[in-house]
């Protein structure tokens, strides 16, 4: 019973540790899900502007420009993965990467063939694991991300989709990232980002849409969006590693929650179990003394 007791009390103790390292995790990500937050919202404006700006250079020329035109010469097809550098965020990192998957087998489906481009270690011990080659991959801020591993993520696949064909270049560039939704709800989606559709409409029919002015354009409507959309691709881009930040921060706040109660309750069943074995002894014990003091009183 005594080293039934002693099981007990270890398990305790090793729930107790993870029990602190699971608020304190949850605490850390409470603190950091506000400014990831913060951070894609000041993106909206600028993500907005630049929009516009491609939608009038697209609406008032007949420019085709490399990125807005389709390829017909390769069936090679970039995806690029967002997962998260680090694991204790529930589902996050596998329901991107199983999203991933589904696309990839689609494209296979196709006729394509996929050249991969991941981001998080999550993504790359996942496709390393499974003998899968990875074009690039870029790890380290995950939960953080910069403007200059945006834009370094964002000319790696614009030289893939413009080089030429015999250089292993790509028609097509799909993203695979996780959309924040709420602090509840986070959601993979899948974007085709190359070839551009540069105008974003409203969908939801509440908002009129604006009607562009005219526009002269200096020194040409070309040189215009060589400019323009390389800037649109890395805002886009920088977005997409935004959004996901925060749905990886807000996916472990409530994974360690959870996993923090999880805890409790097991504190309080060991707990119940150690007093139960502590009972059965102090019981035997009484038991041993009375049949030893029949056994003197009987002799």
């Amino acid at each position: 019973m005594a080293g039934n007791q002693r099981v007990f009390k270890a398990r305790i103790k090793s729930t107790q540790s993870l029990k602190k390292i699971f608020r304190a995790m949850e605490l850390i990500a409470a603190s950091r899900i506000g400014k990831a937050r913060a951070r894609v919202k000041a993106t909206v404006p600028y993500a907005e502007a630049i929009t516009q700006a491609v939608g009038a250079v697209a609406t008032h020329s007949d420019v085709e420009h490399p990125l807005t035109t389709e390829r017909n010469d390769t069936n090679r097809v970039a995806v690029l993965v967002v997962t998260s550098d680090r694991g204790m965020a529930g589902a996050y990192s596998a329901t991107a990467l199983r999203e991933a998957e589904a696309l990839i087998q689609r494209l296979h489906g196709e006729g394509k063939e996929v050249d991969l481009y991941v981001a998080g270690r999550r993504g790359v011990s996942f496709y390393q694991f499974r003998g899968r080659e990875i074009a690039k991959s870029w790890t380290g801020a995950s939960d953080a991300p910069t403007v200059e591993i945006a834009e370094d993520v964002a000319d790696t696949l614009l030289e893939a989709f413009l080089a030429d064909a015999s250089n292993g270049g790509v028609g097509a560039l799909h993203v695979v990232y996780t959309q924040f939704v709420n602090m509840v709800t986070q959601r993979p989606r899948v974007v085709r980002l190359l070839p551009l559709e540069v105008v974003d409409a409203p969908a939801d029919g509440e908002h009129e849409v604006e009607a562009y002015p005219l526009y002269d354009f200096e020194p040409s409507a070309e040189e215009v969006l060589d400019a323009l959309l390389p800037r649109y691709v890395r805002s886009r881009i920088f977005s997409f590693l935004l959004e996901s930040s925060a749905s990886e921060l807000a996916a472990r706040q409530s994974a360690m929650h959870t996993a923090t109660e999880n805890a409790q309750d097991l504190i309080r069943t060991y707990t119940r179990q150690a007093n139960s074995a502590r009972q059965a002894e102090i019981t035997q014990e009484i038991s041993e003394i009375v049949s030893g003091a029949d056994a003197l009183a009987g002799s």
